[in-house]
Order: C-alpha cells, then sequence, then structure tokens
C-alpha cells in the first residue's frame, strides 16, 4: 500500500525542505517523491544534508512542469490546504484520510498522490480544483504555520498507521477491494482521465451556448467539484465523452 502513495511537491523555494520531506516519506516507508517546477536546485547539497540518509529519495526524485503530469496515473489527489475557500471543497482530516486508505488502494491499478504546495503561498485554487479531496491537519488556532516537512510527516505517519493496521488486522481487508464497499466492476478513472474528460465537457458546453469562458461563473469549478465527488470509473468516464461528443456533433448539424 504505501509505495502507491506519493509526495507532490509544488513549486518548493528551498532545497532544504525538499530533504526534510525526503527524511520524513523514509521514516514513515514511503518512496515515491515528485517535484513539479521546483523553484530552487532540488538536489544540492542542502537538499542531501537534510535528507539525513534519504539522499536516494532525493536522487530519485521525478520532476514535472505541471502537476498534471505529476499525477496523471493517479486514482485518488488529496490536496493539503490551510485556507478556506469561496466554493467549498470535500475536506477531511488526516486520520479520515488514513481511514479510507485501505479500501482507496486495495485494487492493484490504485494510486495515491498527496499534494503539497509552496511554503509562502500553498497550493492555488486552480491546482486545489484538481484534487477529489483537501485535507487539512487541525493545528492551534493561535499558531497554525507548518513547516513544509513536518505537515508532510503528519500525513506519512498516518497513512503508515493505516497500513500497519492492515498487517496487525486478522479480519478481511475492509471494502472487497474497492472504496464503495464493494467489488467494483471498472478501474476507477485516472487523473488524465477525468482531465480529458473536463477539456471535453468544457469545449462541448462551449459549443451548445452554455458556457461563456468570458463569464464563467464559477461554472467548471462546481462541476469538477460534482465530478470528482462521484469519483467515476473508466466506464462511466468513457460513456460521458460518448454523450458529449453526440451532443457536439448534434450542435455542428444544427449549425449547419
Amino acid at each position: 500500500m504505501l509505495e502507491r502513495i506519493r509526495i507532490v511537491l509544488i513549486g518548493t523555494s528551498h532545497p532544504g525542505n525538499i530533504g526534510g520531506v525526503a527524511r520524513a516519506m523514509k521514516n514513515m516507508g514511503l518512496r515515491d517523491l515528485a517535484l513539479v517546477t521546483p523553484r530552487c536546485e532540488a538536489r544540492s547539497s542542502e537538499a542531501i544534508s537534510r535528507a539525513s540518509g534519504a539522499d536516494e529519495l532525493v536522487a530519485a526524485a521525478r520532476i514535472h512542469e505541471t502537476l498534471d503530469a505529476a499525477v496523471s496515473d493517479a486514482t485518488l489527489v488529496v490536496g493539503a490546504s490551510a485556507r478556506s475557500r469561496t466554493l467549498p471543497w470535500p475536506m477531511i482530516t488526516p486520520r479520515q484520510l488514513g481511514e479510507t486508505l485501505a479500501a482507496e488502494l486495495a485494487p492493484d491499478d490504485a494510486r495515491l498522490a498527496l499534494v503539497f504546495g509552496r511554503e509562502d503561498t500553498g497550493l492555488t485554487n486552480a491546482e486545489l480544483q484538481r484534487c477529489h479531496r483537501h485535507v487539512h491537519i487541525p493545528t492551534a488556532a493561535d499558531f497554525s504555520s507548518l513547516n513544509l516537512a513536518a505537515a508532510v510527516q503528519v500525513l506519512a505517519y498516518e497513512c503508515r498507521q493505516a497500513w500497519l493496521a492492515t498487517q496487525e488486522s486478522t479480519q478481511e481487508p475492509p471494502g472487497d477491494d474497492s472504496p464503495f464497499g464493494t467489488a467494483w466492476d471498472n478501474p476507477l478513472a485516472s487523473h488524465a482521465d477525468l482531465e480529458r474528460f473536463f477539456e471535453h465537457l468544457e469545449r462541448s458546453l462551449i459549443a451548445i451556448d452554455f458556457h461563456d469562458p468570458d463569464n464563467p461563473r464559477q461554472l467548471m469549478a462546481r462541476l469538477r467539484r460534482l465530478y470528482l465527488r462521484a469519483r467515476p470509473d473508466q466506464m462511466e468516464i468513457n460513456i460521458l465523452r460518448g454523450i458529449l461528443s453526440a451532443v457536439e456533433k448534434r450542435a455542428r448539424s444544427g449549425r449547419g
């Protein structure tokens, strides 16, 4: 389970934080680190020093130009956020995240990406809207700022506790290989599947004059929230895109 959890850092500005995150990950048995447009030298001597023996994670970290590329194969994307948003999004605590992991990661093709933002500004709204859920660490209200490595440590700890629970349990894994509580007939849609669907959806809504990109009124953000909350599988995405293709075809013939 742990080897299918990826830590994604976006726009990290201090190499020591990359090393600190690698150390936190290795402490808890996580090894998959991805960096999106780091604002520092990711494999500097300071990063290696702060890794304190986890430097192989720093060396193996994959560097991506976009968040989409870093999480393209993920079936569940969770963004760490300390800020409230004008558009509410499904929010969980680190403990609640851990409690769902056994079911979420039971299928062999399941992948979890935990996404962390910049040290100074966190994740943007656009980045958070690419996440199925947001996770909030319930810190003290009068001193809520967490170091990046400390935030990763908290979530990595809960992931490890969830894994240990599956090792110690003598019962069958919960959920029968599915986050829906029963065996599912198709794999969950990946992040890449969903992004292609959202692009197709927006294009189709523009084609039928339902969506005006110059006056979006949070339409696509709300539709993202709807479909990410629904957790569609690959067959359902194919059906939805087939419907959209038929809509586009009808829109073109109507204009002709």
